[in-house]
């Protein structure tokens, strides 16, 4: 059906109108709205056609905003509008397929004309914005010109169409209607010319505010903003404007970047939300490291404890080998991790490939222990079996000569040469440290001849021993060779081990030495700790104690230990007195 929005400023008018337009009669009948008012500006109305004009149309004629003078147009579809923005209502085809360059034209001419005659009469100004379209358009018909002045008509009445202030500030997001500011936002041929309202933003963020109202306030009314993503800019907006949170995956870091920025910490919340929730293994290392660059420290700690969880996983992730240096430290400097030592430096040597590249330097060994830098001092190649350090470590070439043969020493000889690598281990598990003593007073002198000092065990709970306390020498500092074990009473099975050495200062205190796992000790079961001790006469404890309860400061979780003699060649040691006198555990 065609139709055209014929506007009558005046009906003993119309006939001019039509023929300085040049109208032709024989065309279909157009649908005229007969607008009351002087200069034909209709008061507001509840009609189907003042609602029309409230959601982004336009009903009014040429001489609709006369009154007080141009107002500023809206390309933006109003919610709700029944046409996007620039579309000619009611137009015949060939005027909606017309030149956009030529209606551009057309309409400033209407607008210009509008408002230095709005104390001509309606018929002066009707002819005059008529004879500017159809110079402009020489092929299109009056109904063209008319369309072309109701594209440039202001929204009218649109307040009335929203029942609350949040709907309302909502319509003037991204909306030309009311703005006093516009942002070019990003750059080069990305940039987006964003509208905005300075009252809106100063309200809801302190940067603006100050941006605004403070005393190095700007006058300009476009701001360059060519670090902040135009997508992430949209966002801040429109949650600005209406509490609506749009962020996604390709958006939610760059959101993040633009909320710090002008300092908008309720959104910075939904952010930091919305990565919790979608935190994996997969993901983690990336996440870790936007969030250290962003100083979430909430979010970092999340993505470690993952990490510490799923480190195998999170290694394999292809955002492994993208991570900076400090986050790479960051990590291997944890206890937690849940992997194998060889498996870590695996993976770090795949990151100085990738980080070899980045700076353009060949992927030597040379060149990969140079971007590791002191991360390659984190990896603890002490906790590796001597088959996996023979056959990865050893042959890698990243290390030095002199660092391959004391490792090696360290593996194979008694007492173990000092080395520059960490020989703590990763205990895998997170929480607090909890330890018990069985003795309750320190005598001297406890001779060692190649016999274990052994004592059983068993708990109310499930616990992972980790190490031994040891008493050290009565002769001043010295150096002691040890193997601890954990061994399955019943079945005789060793479940963990470690041939070490540990040194003492000649005081009475114990002396950690450390399992290079984890030991897992289940509740109710008898266990067997051994110690094998090469080195002169020790401290000894006496005054023991067959049950020993542990409680957790922070949880109030008790563990309770139960001791009793171990039989056999235990070198003396036994509930009342010797050796072993402390076990350190996780729950």
């Amino acid at each position: 059906m065609h139709c055209c929005v014929h506007l009558f400023l005046l009906a003993p008018q119309c006939s001019q109108f039509k023929m300085a337009a040049g109208e032709n009669n024989s065309r279909p009948p157009c649908l005229g709205f007969s607008i009351p008012g002087p200069l034909g500006n209709g008061q507001p109305s509840n009609s189907a056609h003042s609602a029309a004009a409230g959601n982004g149309g336009s009903v009014g004629g040429p001489a609709a905003g006369a009154q007080s003078g141009p107002r500023r147009t809206n390309p933006q579809p109003g919610p709700g509008s029944a046409e996007g923005a620039g579309a000619i209502v009611g137009a015949p085809p060939n005027a909606q397929n017309a030149n956009p360059q030529a209606v551009a034209a057309a309409a400033a001419g209407a607008m210009a004309t509008a408002a230095t005659n709005m104390i001509a009469t309606a018929t002066s100004n009707a002819s005059a914005a008529a004879q500017a379209a159809h110079s402009a358009l020489p092929s299109a018909p009056a109904a063209a010109a008319a369309a072309v002045l109701v594209y440039r008509e202001p929204v009218y009445n649109w307040q009335a169409t929203k029942s609350t202030v949040k709907e309302r500030f909502a319509f003037l997001f991204n909306n030309e209607v009311l703005s006093d500011v516009h942002f070019l936002v990003g750059k080069g041929m990305g940039v987006q010319r964003i509208p905005a309202h300075r009252f809106v933003l100063a309200v809801g963020s302190a940067v603006f505010d100050a941006m605004f109202n403070g005393g190095m306030a700007t006058t300009s009314t476009e701001i360059e903003l060519p670090d902040v993503e135009p997508a992430a800019f949209l966002a801040l907006l429109k949650f600005l404007y209406s509490d609506d949170v749009q962020i996604g995956p390709e958006t939610v870091m760059t959101t993040l970047y633009t909320a710090k920025k002008y300092a908008v910490p309720a959104l910075e919340a939904h952010c930091v939300e919305f990565l919790k929730k979608n935190l994996r293994a997969d993901n983690a290392f990336m996440l870790l490291t936007q969030a250290r660059l962003f100083d979430e420290p909430q979010l970092a700690s999340l993505c470690l404890e993952n990490i510490d969880k799923n480190t195998g996983d999170a290694l394999a992730a292809e955002g492994f080998t993208d991570i900076d240096l400090d986050t790479l430290v960051a990590v291997l400097e944890r206890d937690t991790l849940g992997v194998r030592e060889v498996r870590l430096f695996g993976a770090a040597v795949r990151w100085a490939e990738s980080e070899t590249q980045r700076q353009q330097f060949q992927p030597t060994p040379e060149n990969k222990r140079r971007v590791l830098g002191k991360a390659l001092s984190l990896i603890r190649f002490p906790l590796m079996t001597i088959e996996e350090f023979a056959a990865g470590p050893a042959q890698s070439g990243i290390l030095a000569d002199r660092e391959v043969v004391s490792l090696f020493l360290h593996f194979t000889v008694n007492p173990k040469p000092r080395v520059d690598f960490i020989d703590r281990p990763r205990c895998c598990l997170r929480g607090k440290e909890g330890s018990v003593t069985r003795f309750g007073q320190v005598e001297s002198r406890w001779g060692y001849s190649g016999t274990s000092d052994r004592i059983r065990f068993s708990v109310n709970r499930r616990i992972f021993v980790v190490g031994f306390g040891l008493y050290g020498s009565i002769h001043g500092p010295t150096d002691y060779q040890v193997n601890i074990q954990i061994i399955h009473t019943d079945s005789n099975t060793v479940l963990g081990q470690n041939d070490t050495g540990f040194s003492c200062d000649g005081s009475a205190s114990t002396f950690r030495v450390m399992f290079k796992e984890p030991v897992e000790v289940l509740p109710n079961v008898n266990y067997t700790a051994c110690a094998t001790l090469k080195g002169p006469d020790s401290h000894y404890g006496t005054k023991g104690m067959r049950k020993v309860t542990h409680e957790m400061a922070t949880t109030g979780t008790k563990t309770c230990f139960s001791f009793c003699y171990a039989a056999g060649n235990n070198n003396g040691t036994s509930v009342e007195d010797g050796q072993i006198p402390e076990v350190i555990f996780y729950t």
